[in-house]
């Protein structure tokens, strides 16, 4: 428990990354803290897609950056992304694979590697590109729908910044 703590309170996001690869059996280990996340009724309703390939992370980087308006890298030169999709027919799509993001970020922490949460995976899978992307992974589009894109690899100096004080007001007991 006292390991699982230290790591919450250091995980921090990270925006810049070397380009020395994620060993597999980190990734594996990252990948199957996903699947323990909890998901209403038990239903394991997300889908994780992994993307180590160059030419994949460079075609999805430049549509995420479009969703973004802006013509820069928004996955920091990480190695690896992994699309997390919500199941919209789940009792709870959005909170099942929120939760596969959250543990996606600690156990990435936990074995040594750098991570960071990055938006528009709903935006870029409803344009007609992402679409097709989803069909290419063989994921129905009517049915999933992006929810964030988990980037991991291992930080470059100056990559990740300190945490911020934590608000006083943070908690409120009734």
């Amino acid at each position: 428990m006292k390991e699982t703590l230290i790591d919450i309170k250091e995980r921090r996001s990270c925006r810049k990354y070397t380009a020395e690869p994620v060993r597999r059996g980190d990734l594996e280990k990252v990948l199957e803290a996903g699947t323990y996340a909890p998901t209403g009724h038990g239903s394991q309703s997300p889908r994780m897609v992994v993307v180590t390939d160059a030419a994949q992370m460079k075609e999805l980087s430049i549509l995420n950056g479009r969703v973004w308006g802006k013509s820069v890298d928004p996955f920091y030169g990480a190695p690896v992304a992994i699309f997390v999709l919500a199941d919209k027919e789940a009792p709870t799509p959005l909170q099942d694979a929120s939760l596969v993001m959250g543990n996606l970020m600690l156990a990435a922490h936990a074995v040594g590697l750098a991570s960071c949460w990055i938006n528009r995976g709903k935006e870029m899978f409803e344009l007609p590109e992402g679409q097709a992307i989803l069909k290419r992974w063989r994921i129905d589009p009517v049915r999933y729908e992006g929810l964030g894109i988990c980037i991991i690899g291992h930080a470059a100096a100056g990559g990740v910044t300190q945490a911020k004080p934590r608000k006083a007001d943070y908690i409120i007991y009734a």
